[in-house]
């Protein structure tokens, strides 16, 4: 580490996580990494390849600190193609848009088709395939990523933002931001996936932790996981976590192999921040426990279902439903669907999505 301030008991530093081909110049680009540390021993590490988080350690009831996100010690891991988005930014609009097309002012436009034929994640080269600059500003770390015109068939050179910022009472928010010179869809997402009994311990410590959602909707998808514009409420279904549930359990009774499911966010539990409580994860043995707020309308959520044998950090095997995602975002295929929320920005308007992943201690349930 060769650089720190200390800002309200956060301090940033930085060094090298190594390096990758920067595909505008062709040449070998040395990858950032920033850590953020609080005076309670939380810490979260991000890099500005695909301004992606590598690791957020906090401690457990008897005060010991693990790394509770999936990820990879060197970029090898981050460049493989069997990387499931890992942390990262996800863009420019995340989630699966039907048919890889959309109209927009009565203009069709055609995006590339990476999952059969429909779009995900921003297509074959996404904002997490991508060097974004990197500045810190006091204790906040600043990511930007320019994304031209026609990149992956989307209209308009869009300019996005990713901030982190950690807090002293153990907060860490995510704030990205995009403008665009053309209407063009956005929706961004952090991919981070969460194993709060430390990232190692695999399905049996995901299985064993508590998880509820304050959604009491999902939003229907055909058998191509594609947004039909419907929506399913959640009462007397398997899908529903109103109620704190193992996920485990809530796995068993599900017909899918897991949960990836968009769930419709009540915004009657609006904080004083503006940001609506989303879900909550519990784990018994350690004691951890994360709050996600956000002013989004849906967060998926994800149990890794297809994660493929993966070795990740420190040598730990990842495997299907190891960890699990809290995605906030717009309602998927939201551009192609007129009662959903507006996915579309026009020039002069700016995008804006807040996120927040508080973490404590809880003693007992």
């Amino acid at each position: 580490m060769d650089e720190g301030q200390d800002i309200r008991d956060v301090i940033v530093m930085e060094d090298k996580f190594g390096e990758c081909i920067n595909e505008e110049t062709g040449q070998v680009t040395p990858v950032r990494r920033l850590t953020l540390t609080n005076s309670q021993r939380m810490s979260v590490q991000v890099i500005d390849y695909g301004a992606t988080i590598t690791t957020i350690k906090v401690p457990d009831k008897r005060g010991n600190v693990d790394d509770v996100v999936l990820g990879f010690d060197d970029m090898k891991g981050y460049l493989d193609s069997k990387n499931p988005y890992f942390g990262s930014t996800v863009g420019r609009v995340a989630n699966r848009i039907a048919g890889g097309k959309f109209t927009i002012s009565n203009q069709e436009h055609k995006i590339s088709q990476n999952v059969d034929v429909n779009h995900l994640h921003g297509g074959f080269k996404g904002f997490d395939k991508v060097m974004w600059s990197t500045d810190v500003q006091g204790a906040k770390v600043v990511m930007t990523h320019m994304s031209p015109d026609g990149d992956e068939g989307y209209p308009g050179a869009v300019i996005a933002t990713t901030t982190f910022e950690l807090t002293a009472d153990n907060r860490l928010f995510i704030t990205m931001e995009a403008v665009s010179t053309k209407p063009t869809p956005v929706n961004l997402t952090n991919h981070s996936y969460f194993n709060l009994a430390g990232h190692g311990m695999g399905s049996e410590g995901a299985y064993n932790q508590i998880v509820n959602i304050n959604a009491d909707y999902i939003t229907t998808m055909d058998d191509n996981l594609i947004v039909t514009g419907e929506l399913t409420p959640v009462a007397n279904s398997s899908y529903d976590l109103r109620i704190p549930k193992f996920l485990g359990t809530a796995i068993k009774e599900l017909v899918e192999p897991g949960f990836d499911f968009n769930y419709c966010l009540n915004k009657s539990l609006i904080q004083p921040t503006g940001l609506t409580f989303a879900a909550r994860a519990f784990d018994p043995e350690s004691g951890r426990y994360m709050e996600v707020h956000t002013d989004q309308p849906g967060i998926q959520f994800y149990t890794g279902n297809y994660i493929a044998d993966i070795t990740g950090k420190k040598g730990a095997s990842y495997s299907k439903h190891c960890a699990y995602c809290f995605e906030t975002q717009n309602y998927p295929n939201a551009v192609n669907i007129a009662n959903f929320p507006n996915s579309v920005i026009r020039p002069g308007e700016k995008y804006k999505h807040v996120v927040s992943y508080s973490f404590g201690v809880q003693q007992i349930l």
